[in-house]
């Protein structure tokens, strides 16, 4: 791979963790006076017109697939790993969701092995152990009361992970556009049986979160689907740890929170083991 292809693989994952940064704060305003279920409604509802509008101007021609099935599999793992992520961000300090949430590369790169056949040699098994060496250091099992907000938040990572392997798959036979089209049809109905008990509108001053939420959740996914035609998922999935030191500012700015000292502690020995990973040579 020639470092210009690198170079604009990267670009593109970096629009997606400002995208995904963007969402974080929507969401967490949202918090206040929507359900989790009612957020990712809004999201896919938001969504789903936006992608409605782009598929007239585009094409519907755009929508031909031969891996619907791969878009249901990504797309039901992407939900419930949304779900659980918007369910931390409205219980847990910001940065530590992200924290938790950065162990999706690890699991990335155990499944992109599994699946799709992208090389795991000992250098990548002896990170992925010190990546979970990074996990137990945030979690502190027999230390302190592991929280079950953090354990939904990292099982989300892990369901990110699957839909991550799945979209490196795609992209290598479906437009951008495809893919994230598909992603708003398969989870609005999916995010409907969800928002459906107590479901209430948003207030009007809501509303400009309600469309950031669903239009930044698209331009995440856009972006994240034009770095992995570029580059492995094991290789640009890092480069959204970026968000962490990123959140951590906007947290500490907006809601005065303060990341715990395991959680920055754990947090860099997962992106330690993350980055090195990008550097080993197949």
């Amino acid at each position: 791979m020639c470092k210009k292809t690198l170079l604009t693989a990267v670009v593109w994952m970096f629009g997606a963790t400002l995208s995904l940064s963007f969402m974080a704060v929507a969401g967490r305003e949202l918090s206040h006076e929507l359900t989790t279920g009612q957020i990712v409604f809004f999201r896919n509802f938001v969504g789903l017109v936006v992608m409605t509008i782009a598929m007239s101007y585009f094409g519907w021609g755009a929508s031909r697939t031969s891996y619907f099935r791969f878009h249901v599999l990504r797309n039901t793992t992407h939900f419930f790993g949304q779900y659980a992520w918007f369910y931390g961000i409205a219980f847990l300090p910001l940065a530590e969701v992200f924290a938790l949430e950065f162990t999706a590369p690890i699991w990335t790169t155990i499944l992109a092995a599994v699946f799709i056949g992208e090389r795991l040699n000992r250098e990548r098994v002896a990170l992925i152990g010190l990546g979970f060496i990074g996990i137990l250091v945030m979690v502190r099992p027999g230390l302190s009361i592991i929280s079950p907000v953090s354990l939904i938040v990292l099982l989300g990572a892990f369901l990110y992970a699957g839909s991550y392997t799945t979209t490196k798959f795609l992209s290598s036979y479906d437009s951008p556009i495809t893919v994230v089209f598909y992603m708003t049809l398969i989870q609005f109905p999916i995010a409907f049986v969800f928002a459906i008990p107590n479901f209430h509108w948003p207030s009007l001053s809501a509303y400009p979160w309600v469309i950031g939420v669903g239009v930044f959740a698209l331009t995440a996914h856009y972006c994240m689907v034009r770095s992995f035609k570029l580059a492995k998922a094991s290789i640009v999935v890092p480069v959204d740890f970026l968000r962490l030191p990123l959140i951590a500012c906007v947290a500490f700015i907006f809601y005065q929170e303060t990341a715990d000292v395991w959680i920055i502690l754990g947090g860099a020995i997962v992106f330690l083991s993350t980055w090195v990973n990008t550097l080993i040579r197949d």
